[in-house]
């Protein structure tokens, strides 16, 4: 049976793997099993956050060595952004066919674990259907690598996915090639807008044949409650990453998500952590966004007529500082801009627990 396991390791600059060497010394997680690696790194999160691709390409030297070149086929998610209280680190999620002694599940389901890739885009297909429709084959493909049999048995889908550099939109003008924009920050969000449809189009949240090119980032009524997409200039493709349980997975891990109806709506975690008194919390993944309306709670807020700092940047540092009060740790994954990812202003939030 797979067993899944989730581990959080500090990081001390994107770049510092002395964390995870020091985890791999103490038999924390075999570097040969490990599937995915999520991190938050301490760049801007914007176009030119270049902390992302310099924090995967130390990981991929780090587990190539670690592993001895029996390394998995591992999907790296690096969402920079650790404004306020959040604090960075890596999530290094592993899968293996062996089962944890001395842990009884029988009967529970328990987390499991997908992983799958898009092709690569084309500049003028982010932010329009032909990358729903990408996306919805890779999750739906992530969902059968889980061995997860139900939709409801998902509870959170993370996406890192590509976004326009200046360079791709001239490389597109050569070939009078059409793109949804022309400015590189607004493709982040049409690009993690059309990600989250796409998840939302595998696991029946979202209907397919009705949804138009023109509703991607207009028609918020959209969306997908399991959904986290995260938009970087170091890939051309999707990467997909599915979290939920099924009862062909073993191992005292299981993972439950809420809904945050918007940003400082800290009773979706607190209700999570109600659900399952007496069990560790091992970890939190959440969305973050400034409401587009410009309200929260009937108060005008200012993230988005903010010039200097990007609305995304805001978002993050309020829903981390909401979330790692509730969980009583800072250390916890929030990425930002929520475009379809949960109802307008808000986003999912999921947790991992470990039962005892």
């Amino acid at each position: 049976m797979m067993n899944c396991s989730v581990i959080r390791i500090p990081a001390g600059a994107p770049h510092d793997m002395s964390g995870l060497g020091a985890a791999v010394e103490a038999g924390l997680f075999r570097p040969e099993e490990v599937v995915a690696v999520l991190g938050k790194t301490e760049g801007n999160g914007c176009v030119n956050d270049f902390t992302r691709g310099y924090a995967v390409m130390a990981l991929k030297g780090f587990f190539a060595e670690a592993a001895k070149g029996g390394a998995a086929d591992i999907s790296y998610v690096m969402s920079g952004g650790t404004e306020g209280v959040l604090s960075p680190h890596f999530t290094v999620i592993s899968r293996s066919g062996q089962k944890e002694p001395g842990v009884v599940t029988d009967g529970l389901k328990s987390l499991a674990i997908g992983v799958a890739r898009t092709r690569s885009f084309r500049p003028e297909e982010l932010g329009r259907l032909p990358q729903v429709d990408a996306v919805a084959d890779a999750v739906a493909r992530a969902v059968m690598d889980a061995g997860i049999t139900s939709p409801e048995d998902v509870h959170f889908v993370q996406i890192k996915c590509p976004l326009l550099t200046a360079e791709q939109i001239y490389e597109a003008h050569s070939r009078e090639g059409s793109l949804v924009t022309e400015d590189t920050y607004k493709s982040m969000g049409y690009s993690r807008g059309a990600s989250a449809l796409g998840a939302g189009v595998a696991l029946g949240e979202v209907d397919r044949a009705a949804l138009q090119e023109e509703e991607i980032c207009t028609d918020w009524t959209q969306f997908s409650a399991v959904a986290s997409t995260s938009a970087g200039s170091e890939l051309s493709c999707c990467e997909v990453i599915v979290f939920g349980n099924s009862l062909s997975a073993d191992g005292p891990y299981h993972i439950d998500h809420a809904v945050m109806q918007d940003a400082v709506d800290g009773a979706a975690l607190q209700g999570l952590l109600d659900r399952y008194p007496g069990e560790e919390l091992v970890q939190v993944l959440a969305k973050a966004e400034a409401d587009p309306d410009g309200v929260i709670r009937g108060r005008r807020h200012i993230m988005l007529d903010d010039s200097d700092i990007n609305h995304t940047r805001h978002a993050r540092a309020v829903v981390g500082g909401v979330l790692a009060y509730v969980g009583g740790d800072p250390m916890i994954y929030v990425s930002g801009g929520g475009e379809h990812q949960g109802p307008k202003g808000g986003g999912p939030v999921a947790a991992v627990f470990r039962r005892r």
